[in-house]
């Protein structure tokens, strides 16, 4: 949904990663209320006001800031919520699924603030850094199993950013849509100690957010997966979709560098 940006800004920001977007498009005294889940830059937003968590907004709370502008997700925020801030204040809720969608979201985040020349000059260094990544990774790389939840264990399939930055860092996800006709897809799925091992991939990396997984996790993923390399990734540079971007081509050729 399009809005107009108003002249003078009062922003409740629903979602991390685009809390660090807007810091750092340079609004600091604007943004007037995140949630307890925006945790970056943490320098900045340790004196803003919380509003609950991206899937339990306190609508009272984000009423009492008064906003002119509320940015959420529909991944991320629940229907309910975004139905209800509407009777508040525009909203400009986002739906990312892939990199040219995160590069347009930041243009129109830029030109909704009064920082369109910034959100350009921001999503062309993007941009350019992934054409850099494009040009050495191949299609045929390895297949990935992503987790992002334990007990029970749930992985990033088809149809997600996730997925999409996979693609891009030159792998292949391990759990894709379903051949069958009218098959449901879940972007989610609980998968099972037998799923991973029919999918046999040849990596699985364990995401630090929304789980954090840790060292100790290797080995019990590692039993499941006999055949595959097990190792820790930083989930906020695959499935961030802001400012954040403009780190993640490093690192995903890093990774490739120790894993190819």
């Amino acid at each position: 949904m399009s809005v107009t940006a108003q002249p003078q800004h009062r922003i409740v920001s629903l979602v991390p990663s685009q809390t660090e977007l807007l810091f750092a498009l340079g609004l600091t005294d604007e943004v007037v209320g995140i949630t307890k889940f925006c945790t970056q830059p943490a320098e900045k937003v340790a004196d803003k006001p919380r509003v609950g968590g991206t899937k339990n907004v306190t609508v009272s709370a984000v009423a009492a800031l008064k906003p002119t502008l509320i940015l959420a997700n529909y991944e991320e925020n629940t229907e309910a919520d975004v139905v209800a801030l509407r009777e508040i204040a525009p909203v400009h809720c986002t739906d990312i699924k892939t990199l040219p969608d995160a590069l347009n979201m930041i243009r129109e985040v830029g030109a909704l603030v009064g920082r369109p020349a910034e959100a350009d000059n921001l999503a062309g260094q993007i941009g350019a850094s992934f054409a850099t990544l494009r040009s050495v990774v191949s299609p045929e790389g390895p297949s990935v199993a992503y987790l992002i939840w334990r007990k029970p264990y749930m992985v990033a399939a088809s149809d997600t950013f996730i997925d999409a930055m996979l693609t891009e860092a030159g792998f292949r996800n391990a759990f894709t849509a379903p051949s069958q006709s009218g098959a449901r897809w879940v972007r989610y799925p609980v998968v099972t100690e037998t799923d991973l091992k029919e999918a046999n991939p040849d990596l699985v990396f364990l995401s630090s957010e929304p789980y954090p997984f840790r060292q100790k996790h290797l080995a019990e993923l590692q039993a499941h997966c006999l055949n595959a390399r097990v190792r820790l990734v930083d989930g906020e540079l695959f499935s961030w979709y802001g400012s954040r971007l403009l780190h993640t081509a490093a690192y995903f050729a890093e990774l490739r560098r120790d894993l190819i």
